[in-house]
């Protein structure tokens, strides 16, 4: 049973890791397309929305770099439980650790799809 937890963790972490390299390669993409966007003279409230827009992107870049080590790091733990022990111990604190990964990986699911709305729409209103 131990063993088809950690497996069933490891697992999530593979899978909240590529998908974070997605977050990253697509916020990178948002970057371009908001350079892109406002190669005219933009308002002064315009421009506060493209700083703001700007500083988030570059938050949520480091978020998304932040998370991706945690879940590689608890993705190591994991397997050092496995390697380590004939008959491994999964502790609580290790499914603690990982119930608090998964809370933070959707938070920032959620923060990413505003941000997502958030562009799109200054975008739109600026061209």
């Amino acid at each position: 049973m131990v063993q088809t937890e950690i497996s069933q963790f490891t697992r999530e972490c593979n899978d909240w890791r590529e998908t974070l390299r997605s977050h990253r390669d697509e916020l990178h993409q948002m970057q371009t397309t908001l350079q892109q966007a406002v190669n005219h003279p933009l308002s002064t409230e315009e421009r506060t929305e493209l700083e703001h827009l700007q500083n988030q992107l570059h938050i949520q870049l480091i978020n998304i770099h932040d998370l991706k080590h945690a879940v590689k790091l608890h993705d190591r733990k994991l397997h050092s439980e496995v390697s380590g022990n004939s008959n491994p111990q999964f502790s609580d604190n290790i499914s603690a650790y990982h119930e608090n990964l998964y809370e933070n990986y959707h938070s920032l699911q959620n923060i990413l799809s505003e941000l997502r709305t958030d562009l799109d729409h200054f975008v739109h209103a600026v061209q």
